[in-house]
């Protein structure tokens, strides 16, 4: 049975994940993951979760504020053993409730083209390409993407 948890960054569980997404990113950006570490830092993120099934640790996701009305998806990671079983849409959409109780209308995310499941699993929740923002403007492998509440 899959249980999703609310968290902060300090989360032990959380952190072992992010080391995992981290180590992944790595082999699938290259040398351009310098660039995007800096950016994905966790000590300022106050919202997480993370997902369980039957009681092993599987999956998590994050969101910071982006702007007053928006939060920013980020740190999104299901264990590759568990992907494709609905893990990374509940991570998902738990954040997005969250967020939609702490009065927030919209998200926006970044993702990258070498993550093509990530692109399909935010399309099939309803994410829709937007120009790049902030940081990742003019990067080539940058996807980024927006939804409402």
């Amino acid at each position: 049975m899959l249980h999703v948890t609310r968290t902060t960054s300090d989360n032990l569980d959380f952190r072992e994940l992010v080391q995992l997404l981290d180590q992944d990113l790595s082999v699938r950006d290259g040398v351009e993951h310098a660039f995007y570490a800096q950016f994905n830092k966790i000590d300022k993120i106050r919202h997480a979760v993370v997902a369980y099934y039957n009681n092993q640790l599987v999956g998590c996701g994050a969101f910071r504020e982006f702007s007053k009305e928006q939060v920013e998806i980020k740190r999104m990671f299901v264990r590759p053993e568990y992907r494709g079983q609905g893990v990374a849409q509940a991570v998902l959409a738990e954040l997005e409730r969250w967020a939609q109780e702490l009065h927030y209308t919209g998200y926006v995310l970044e993702t990258g083209k070498k993550q093509p499941e990530a692109i399909r699993l935010y399309e099939k929740s309803g994410y829709k390409l937007i120009p790049s923002y902030g940081q990742y403007v003019n990067v080539e492998n940058s996807v980024c993407m927006q939804n409402q509440a």
